[in-house]
């Protein structure tokens, strides 16, 4: 696993009106008179890579939305292992379990540099019962990460090596550019799909003979994906 860092920088209180991708993040559907709710200040947070934004176990206080970068949820299985439950990305909410829990479930661990704003407890909680817009979008937010959290069990953790290797591809495809992926460490895939860092090493190394993706960088992170389709129906 990547050595757990500690570092992160305060930036500031966070402007959320003039949030640039607002419309993707908790507060899409607050409107300006909402802002008067808010009283406690929203921190503006940069973590590095490798860092632990909150860990499995402490105490909620509140939770942190992605602006940038990626973060990984990490449970501890019950044979000791380390296992990667879902990947964050831009616009998810980390720790959407204080809504209903008084502990966080799950560490929450940078893969990449990365952004967030702080919401404290008392702030979801106040617009919670006074802005019913927001309710409404946290239960759909919840939902997502219910069915994304499905989604992550049925097509990574069943099949092939190839297959599992082959679907951590496409599901890491860039909203912007389908065409781009953006992987991890091969001892962080493994721990994603239940597999030995060699046997997701010869997958992609399979992945890229075959044609299917290429290279970007020397470091094995980024790839463009050259036959989704291919990928797609490995069995």
């Amino acid at each position: 696993m990547i050595p757990i860092k500690t570092a992160s920088a305060w930036r500031g209180t966070a402007d959320c009106r003039n949030c640039g991708i607002r419309e993707s993040v908790l507060f899409a559907d607050l409107r300006e008179e909402d802002f008067a709710l808010i009283h406690a200040p929203i921190d503006d947070l940069a973590f590095d890579a490798g860092a632990t934004l909150v860990h499995a176990g402490e105490p909620v206080r509140g939770v942190m939305t992605l602006r940038t970068g990626m973060v990984k949820l990490v449970r501890m299985a019950n044979d000791g292992r380390a296992r990667i439950v879902r990947v964050l990305r831009t616009g998810d909410v980390i720790g959407l379990e204080a809504l209903a829990a008084e502990v966080y479930e799950s560490d929450a661990v940078a893969l990449t540099p990365v952004g967030v704003c702080r919401i404290p407890a008392a702030v979801i909680h106040r617009l919670n019962q006074d802005t019913p817009r927001l309710h409404h979008q946290l239960m759909q937010k919840w939902h997502r990460s219910l069915r994304e959290a499905d989604d992550w069990l049925a097509e990574l953790n069943f099949g092939s090596a190839r297959h599992r290797v082959a679907q951590l591809v496409l599901r890491m495809r860039h909203d912007a550019d389908p065409t781009l992926t953006t992987l991890f460490a091969r001892d962080d895939m493994g721990a994603m799909l239940d597999l030995e860092l060699e046997t997701v090493s010869r997958a992609i190394n399979h992945f890229v003979r075959q044609g299917w993706i290429t290279a970007l960088d020397r470091t094995g992170r980024s790839y463009r994906v050259l036959d989704a389709q291919a990928l797609a129906l490995l069995e």
